[in-house]
């Protein structure tokens, strides 16, 4: 596992960059070949953040978690990533054994995650508009996100609200 430690706004100590590459490199049990792994440490107003992104054959694995404590942060951000990366090999071994056929007299087992399910659809007509309007917009309806036809670029784009508090940009291609 190839770990690639950042530090923003905060001095990367020996202690601190050790104890990234042991917690983490535990995490390449799950990985059949070699991964990209990147943790970004950061200060701020008071928080220690940890923020863990793996990129594995396509997939982008990501957590983040924010206290008071760095090394805490970094403990935390180790068992959401195993966590993720466990459910996500337990959905595809389901997916597998699903496409495996059966015989009919054997039972299934019953599934452990929750199925998802759509319990509500909206419609709604797109208007070209400016991505400071489309926020307004969402601010309006008190939505976290807002599907839009971007008249600046012609295409849909989404904008979004961050948890710094600030607002995001998705452009479709």
């Amino acid at each position: 596992m190839k770990i690639k430690i950042v530090a923003r706004k905060m001095e990367l100590t020996p202690a601190i960059e050790s104890y990234v590459e042991k917690k983490i490199s535990k995490l390449g049990k799950f990985f059949t070949e070699d991964v990209d792994a990147t943790v970004t440490l950061s200060a701020q107003k008071g928080n220690q953040i940890a923020e863990l992104t793996i990129y594995y054959g396509g997939m982008v694995f990501r957590c983040e978690e924010r206290c008071d404590d760095l090394y805490r942060s970094i403990d935390i951000i180790e068992d959401l990533m195993e966590r993720q990366i466990r459910k996500h090999k337990t959905k595809l071994e389901k997916r597998l054994k699903k496409a495996v056929v059966v015989p009919d007299d054997v039972q299934s087992v019953p599934e452990e995650e929750k199925e998802f399910k759509i319990v509500k659809t909206k419609k709604y007509s797109k208007k070209p508009m400016s991505a400071e309007e489309a926020i307004l917009q969402m601010n309006m309806l008190g939505h976290n996100f807002y599907i839009f036809d971007n008249s600046a670029e012609g295409s849909v784009a989404v904008v979004y609200k961050r948890n710094d508090g600030n607002y995001g940009l998705i452009e479709l291609e």
